[in-house]
């Protein structure tokens, strides 16, 4: 296989530009789009809270411990936020983050093994596909594992490449086995599960022995456990049913399991990849130039290292029946080391060059133009809810939401303490499928006095709100319907989907208050004060 460059790699300021720009674009239009729900005002939800209270170890969704994935993105996007506040590129950071450290270890892997032109190639295709894009820019935990199973999986192989030429190695098996350590910490097992499927195949096919003596390399795995270890411990030690939740139910039960969100064909992902790589995508279907040497149609041990890479990936999360679409972002890398190399393949530069550049461009302008599209067609209900400008929840108020949790109005409306949710708990099941409900009252589990406090039955609805604190109440625009006294309260916005009642504060001596309930007669109600609206519909 052919080498650019010293062996003095990483000396030369090109990696670093090259880190730079990728970093630029995939930052650039991150603040113009608000957080979509319900998983951008989850995961950036959980993070402010993280930096707001003060608790770095245990992450909460609405205050109650919140163990659907571990810390990683939330340190990242808590730190961000601790240093520019709540808004929306510093939430969707860490995807960004995933997104540069993908791009730049396939670009340094195939600079070093490869040729510097198929290193650039393959990096522009990734860093300019819709997927790719959009991935970067959306705030949850995918992209960041992307990142790490990449880092791992480029690292690991170029240390075994490295060993068996006799060169220094024990740098990059340690980087990959950090890179595993923050893929355990950003999404759980499959970050050193997949990295090692992938290695494992790849020694199987082509015969490299060194993968099987590296993956034992002893001071790797005292480095993995040494920085993913210390969390899992402290939460097992502080709540003993971590493991059985953590693991069993969040790992294993969910991947063999039916019944959980977006139940899909085992052939989903195929036309997903095919359909968010446009334009790029197409060079796979062109026929490989007929005089190309015959050497040059089999396949390199960097070639094989793909394919399996992106095979594996795409067959681990096709078995399971939930399937979103952003499970597959970690096969985006080889994907675009294939396509760019059928690009190059058999053709000169030069003449290929000025059709290169045009498409990506564009695929850049494909890429803006999906985020654009984001804009316009799908604002969350939360983010668009906006209070009249005189009127803004002071923090020693109450917010209470009723019949659903939004989860991203936290992070607009800055809110420093938890907000009550109001629903018919008792009444819950045993939940198959991943909503709002489900997730409070399985983070309940592990704390039931606070969410004794937090998780109110609706049935106490009214006297919740007779509190001489001033009281928000957040629903759904009909919910009149179902609650008649609050056609006589304070309205002070409300869209499509959701409206806020303002309650000025209100003591239990109050005979009025009292008779706040779902039976009052509407004579018995406090005279509202007038109506106000944001005008968004």
């Amino acid at each position: 296989m052919k080498r650019s460059g010293s062996t003095a790699w990483w000396t030369s300021p090109q990696p670093l530009w090259l880190v730079a720009a990728l970093f630029a674009w995939l930052i650039a239009t991150a603040w113009v789009r608000p957080l979509m729900a319900p998983d951008e005002g989850r995961y950036a939800g959980v993070a402010l809270q993280m930096l707001y209270s003060g608790d770095w170890l245990v992450p909460r969704l609405d205050g109650l411990p919140f163990f659907h994935k571990p810390p990683l993105f939330y340190w990242i996007g808590a730190g961000a936020m601790a240093l520019a506040g709540p808004v929306e590129w510093a939430a969707r950071l860490p995807s960004i983050l995933g997104a540069v450290a993908a791009a730049a270890a396939l670009f340094l892997f195939l600079r070093r093994w490869s040729t510097v032109r198929l290193a650039l190639l393959s990096t522009v295709v990734l860093v300019t596909t819709p997927f790719f894009f959009l991935g970067a820019q959306f705030a949850n935990l995918d992209m960041l594992v992307a990142g790490c199973i990449a880092g791992t999986v480029l690292l690991a192989a170029g240390a075994v490449l490295a060993w068996e030429r006799d060169e220094p190695w024990r740098a990059m098996l340690a980087g990959a086995y950090l890179f595993a350590a923050a893929g355990l910490l950003a999404k759980g097992l499959i970050g050193v599960v997949l990295p090692a499927a992938v290695l494992l195949a790849w020694c199987a096919v082509t015969r490299k022995s060194a993968v099987l003596r590296l993956a034992a390399w002893l001071p790797g795995w005292a480095l993995l456990l040494a920085v993913a270890g210390p969390w899992f411990v402290a939460m097992q030690m502080k709540y003993p049913e971590f493991f059985d939740y953590f693991v069993v139910t969040q790992h294993f039960r969910r991947f063999a399991s039916s019944g959980f969100n977006n139940e899909h064909p085992f052939w989903f992902y195929l036309p997903v990849l095919a359909g968010l790589t446009l334009p790029w995508f197409g060079w796979l279907l062109v026929p490989r130039r007929q005089e190309a040497p015959p050497a040059g149609r089999r396949l390199s041990e960097i070639d094989w290292l793909m394919w399996i890479w992106l095979a594996v990936i795409v067959a681990f999360f096709s078995v399971p029946r939930s399937k979103l679409i952003g499970y597959v972002l970690p096969a985006l890398p080889p994907l675009a080391y294939l396509i760019a190399q059928r690009a190059l393949a058999g053709r000169p530069l030069e003449a290929l060059l000025p059709r290169l550049r045009a498409m990506a461009l564009a695929a850049a302008a494909v890429c803006v133009a999906c985020l654009m599209a984001l804009v316009a067609y799908a604002p969350p209900p939360g983010a668009r809810l906006r209070l009249p400008a005189e009127l803004a929840a002071a923090p020693g108020d109450q917010v209470v939401m009723l019949d659903s949790y939004t989860y991203e109005l936290p992070f607009y409306w800055r809110l420093r303490n938890p907000v009550l949710v109001a629903a018919d708990w008792k009444a819950a099941g045993d939940e198959g499928r991943d909503n709002w409900h489900k997730e409070l009252l399985d983070a309940a589990r592990f704390d039931p006095a606070r969410a004794a406090a937090t998780l109110v039955e609706r049935s106490r609805l009214a006297s919740t709100l007779c509190s001489p604190r001033t009281s928000w109440l957040v629903g759904p625009s009909n919910a009149q319907l179902a609650t008649p006294w609050l056609a006589r309260a304070q309205l002070v916005a409300f869209n499509k989907r959701i409206a806020v009642w303002r309650f000025a504060g209100n003591t239990a001596h109050d005979p009025h208050c009292l008779e706040l309930s779902p039976g009052a007669p509407a004579a018995a109600m406090p005279k509202p004060a007038d109506k106000k609206t944001d005008g968004n519909d």
